[in-house]
């Protein structure tokens, strides 16, 4: 039963998530990470944890909705923790409040917990099991069967109030009343879910639903009426939220068990694990154990719709408000011919292949991890050893790139070796113009090494107009020629601003043989002028010479030729007469 999803536009690899989950049920693939749903226990960790509010519960709301708006008949169970996530004058005004949001019946699963409390009471008298795990909590159950199937027999083969009290409201209001369960609970979905068949629970809503939706219809608990209490009371029952409360509840039953077992609560899903893993060592024996995997019990569940809730003042308030009596022996009218309190549990546990050490000295080595000593174990990837995180990578729950420690260093190596061996000159600058990174070309122009430069500000080594401008407009300078004579090297200079951390980057290119050469070529190209220049005036002088010459002959020719044909008609016209 998938009931938590993540939006991977927001996951941006913290592995928060995976340091949080008790049982590693977070894979990470692509940088982004994703339960892994048959190795999840439902705890809501990773949802609360998340900083970038990536994860998501799938929520029943709108079906629920669906069926006030239909006039179907429904039913409320209401988890106990409501005494203390609701505020109120009296718990009356939190029934009324959920009859304006349009359910027809409010009941307080409190009920169901005192049909499991005498299931208790009666395998503690039957004396049978070596030891007796209580079965409230389903992220428990769903942790033994799914890590633990070894110590399954020790599971109380009782349902939860939840599942007790929608058989006994199905059984009262029939079959074909929508029960809804209403707690501070993810993991009950996946109860409801296992229990589906029998159609018993038909949705499960959270206290942060029921909240948020009364605040939209704009419904203030303490100004509602306070409507009377559903009767029989369950009275000590309602302590079942508090870590230790099913202890006490079964107690305090009119006909309390012998201590033949010893009784004990564990809270939270690592003290949980200790247990489990303390169970299978065979060192406990005898023991009644009380388990929840939310730290203080329900009241701290993942989704009260308080986040910053004391729950120890919480337990104070709740404590204070309930009467440690026995439930009326009326609400034990139920019996178990009626209906069923019975629950079978099954292995669940996935079949993860295991890696030999080679394999995982393999993958260990691919991480700069070549013996033992270089195991950091420091858990920021969100497994507790490095072993654990190759094993996961073996499993394909983890990616190599998870090891912060191993990637910081590559990418301080790859950013080292950048700027030890560009040649160009790398400058990064704050807002004040304070230097940040100087590499080693700038430390061979400016004549400063990186430590002096680190503890000196841009303008006191050159004009910082142009850095100025870039942090105002944000924008690029390029290419943009800058002569530094001081230092005697001239550069290309461009300017980039980095948003992230307001800063800006400085790449110099030396152009200084460049601009050497360019003023070599352009002196012989003046040269080459200057000669081509001279020919051309001497080839002028020459062709006016020339020209001059020409002129002089050709008029000489010309008179001579006239005089020549002037002689000749002179004798045609002598020989006519």
């Amino acid at each position: 039963m998938k009931a938590i999803d993540f939006k991977p536009a927001k996951c941006s690899h913290c592995y928060r998530c995976v340091r949080t989950c008790g049982v590693k049920a977070i894979t990470v693939k692509d940088q982004q990470a994703q339960i892994i749903e048959d190795s999840c226990i439902l705890c809501g960790y990773c949802l609360n944890e998340c900083p970038q509010d990536a994860k998501v519960y799938l929520s029943d709301l709108e079906k629920v909705k669906g069926w006030i708006a239909s006039g179907a008949e429904t039913v409320v169970s209401l988890a106990p923790s409501y005494y203390s996530l609701f505020h109120f004058n009296q718990p009356g005004q939190v029934f009324d409040a959920l009859k304006r949001l349009g359910f027809t019946h409010i009941r307080e699963t409190a009920e169901g917990a005192a049909l499991v409390t005498n299931e208790y009471r009666k395998l503690l008298e039957q004396k049978t099991m070596a030891n007796i795990i209580t079965t409230c909590c389903p992220s428990v159950n769903l942790l033994i069967e799914t890590y633990y199937p070894a110590l399954i027999p020790y599971l109380a083969p009782v349902v939860s109030p939840m599942t007790a009290h929608a058989r006994m409201l199905k059984q009262e209001y029939g079959p074909n009343v929508k029960v809804i369960f209403v707690g501070p609970c993810i993991s009950k979905k996946a109860e409801a879910y296992e229990n589906a068949m029998e159609h018993a629970i038909d949705a499960v809503l959270n206290f942060s639903e029921i909240k948020q939706w009364l605040v939209d219809e704009k419904i203030q608990v303490k100004k509602c009426a306070p409507l009377p209490l559903p009767v029989p009371d369950p009275k000590v029952n309602r302590l079942y939220p508090i870590a230790g409360g099913i202890i006490t509840s079964v107690k305090t039953t009119k006909t309390p068990p012998q201590e033949t077992y010893r009784k004990f609560a564990v809270d939270g899903v690592n003290n949980c694990i200790d247990l489990c893993e303390n169970l299978l060592s065979g060192d406990l024996s005898r023991c009644f154990i009380e388990m929840s995997a939310c730290e203080g019990g329900c009241i701290q569940g993942p989704m009260t719709g308080n986040a910053k809730l004391a729950r120890f003042q919480s337990r104070v308030e709740l404590e204070e408000d309930i009467e440690v009596i026995p439930a009326e022996d009326k609400l034990l009218y139920f019996t178990p011919s009626e209906f069923s309190t019975a629950q079978i549990f099954r292995n669940k546990s996935p079949r993860k292949p295991i890696p030999s050490e080679a394999q995982i000295r393999k993958i260990l080595a691919k991480i700069g991890k070549y013996s033992e000593e270089d195991e950091l174990n420091c858990g920021a990837c969100g497994y507790p050893t490095c072993r654990e995180k190759a094993i996961a990578v073996f499993q394909d729950k983890a990616e190599l790139t998870m090891c912060i420690p191993y990637m910081n260093e590559k990418a301080q190596s790859l950013a080292n070796l950048v700027l030890e061996t560009s040649p160009y000159m790398t400058i990064i600058v704050d807002n004040e113009m304070k230097i940040q990174e100087f590499s080693a070309s700038a430390e061979k122009h400016f004549h400063l090494t990186r430590k002096e430069a680190l503890e000196t500000y841009l303008f006191e080594l050159m004009d910082t107009d142009d850095f100025e401008w870039v942090f105002k407009h944000k924008q690029q300078i390029q290419n943009k020629k800058v002569k530094f004579p001081e230092y005697d090297f001239t550069a290309m200079l461009s300017l980039v601003y980095i948003k992230k951390q307001d800063a800006v980057l400085a790449i110099l290119i030396d152009i200084t043989k460049e601009e050497e050469m360019a003023l070599l070529d352009y002196t012989k190209k003046l040269e080459t002028v200057e000669l081509a220049q001279k020919v051309i005036d001497k080839q002028m002088t020459v062709a006016q010479q020339i020209a001059g010459l020409l002129g002089e002959t050709t008029a000489e020719t010309k008179v001579t030729l006239t005089n020549i044909c002037k002689t000749l008609l002179d004798e045609e016209e002598d020989e006519n007469e």
